[in-house]
């Protein structure tokens, strides 16, 4: 018989198995998730902030207090959703970096806390690790040997992953991330913050062929990328256009720049496995979610004779379950940090 002073999960406990909580804390989405200990995703919750669009940008004060306000509310929702207790967790993966340092702070200090309380591992996870980690969340899962692109609002990367401990560094945007640059000119055409969403939005109804802008390449020869002429040629074709007294076609002008950015995405990473020979390519990180970069890398990845993971769309944005995923397999393989753990805003992937 059941003893009444028992927790309500309490038939969940008979059938223990590893608990990781994540955390996501590192821009302006916070976020928790439960998975287990093999990388079974059991809750996501994340938790978003509409207060930055006033200011057509994330303003990082702001956004450390609206994670203090919030993160044990969603904390709490993610251990119910997986219909475990905190007594339940056996590990806690955190995002210690890159992002802004008052936000990471805020999901490190709580990861610190449910760890020192429960004593239980503190495992720091890279941000980018964790989008990486997210093919595991693919709707066709996959390990090991992959190229992956990395495309926010904070970083355009391309890494050939020959292992989960082994990340090379193919090429990087020089000056603005590709999320970047469709913010940018988003607030240009007078669109809301975040712009990428609305870029995309209109470019389904516009012509890029009506609107001239360069493709950039900053060279052919290397795996980098550059955003920042991109954007130049955009503010001098609208100087032009005022000075002739006309009005830019707006959803025209999103096809054209939407076009410019993915086309260049889309040949690099495609040549990065080309030159690689690695035949999986796995594509994340909020730019993953265009409705035109997940179909030209539908139609371009079999003609090139490589497979292409995009995970849904949940998964490609900030969220806590690809920290989760990632704390997991740190965590398996014996990965932990001291209570002593500092947020690191630079973070960059492969570094100790």
């Amino acid at each position: 018989m059941r003893n009444a002073g028992m927790s309500r999960y309490a038939s969940r406990r008979f059938l223990f198995r590893p608990m990781i909580l994540g955390i996501e804390t590192s821009c302006d989405e916070t976020a928790a998730s439960v998975a287990s200990n093999e990388g079974v995703v059991l809750s996501d919750i994340v938790r978003s902030q509409a207060d930055h669009a006033r200011y057509g940008g994330v303003v990082p004060e702001l956004a450390g207090r609206r994670h203090i306000e919030v993160i044990d509310e969603v904390v709490r929702e993610a251990l119910s959703r997986a219909r475990i207790e905190v007594e339940d967790l056996t590990g806690v993966a955190v995002t210690a970096g890159p992002g802004l340092v008052g936000a990471l702070l805020v999901g490190l200090a709580y990861g610190k806390a449910v760890a020192y309380a429960r004593k239980i591992p503190l495992v720091p996870v890279n941000h980018l690790d964790g989008h990486m980690s997210a093919a595991q969340l693919c709707p066709d899962p996959v390990t090991p040997p992959f190229v992956a692109l990395i495309a926010s609002g904070g970083h355009t990367n391309l890494y050939a992953v020959r292992a989960w401990e082994s990340c090379e560094l193919l090429g990087r945007t020089l000056d603005d991330a590709a999320g970047e640059a469709f913010d940018k000119a988003a607030k240009m055409l007078g669109l809301a913050y975040p712009g990428g969403p609305i870029i995309d939005r209109l470019a389904r109804h516009g012509n890029s062929d009506r609107v001239k802008l360069p493709r950039p390449y900053p060279s052919r020869e290397d795996l980098n990328f550059s955003f920042s002429g991109l954007k130049t040629s955009l503010l001098y074709h609208l100087r032009d256009l005022k000075a002739a007294g006309a009005a830019p076609v707006l959803e025209d002008v999103a096809a054209a720049f939407e076009k410019a950015i993915v086309t260049v995405l889309v040949e690099k990473t495609l040549a990065a496995a080309k030159r690689t020979g690695i035949r999986d390519v796995v594509v994340t990180g909020g730019v993953a979610a265009n409705s035109l970069l997940r179909s030209l890398f539908k139609l371009c990845g079999p003609q090139a004779g490589v497979k292409v993971h995009i995970p849904s769309l949940h998964y490609c944005t900030d969220n806590a379950a690809m920290i989760a995923v990632a704390g997991a397999r740190l965590a398996r393989a014996g990965q932990s940090a001291g209570l002593d753990c500092e947020p690191r805003p630079g973070w960059s992937l492969g570094e100790a």
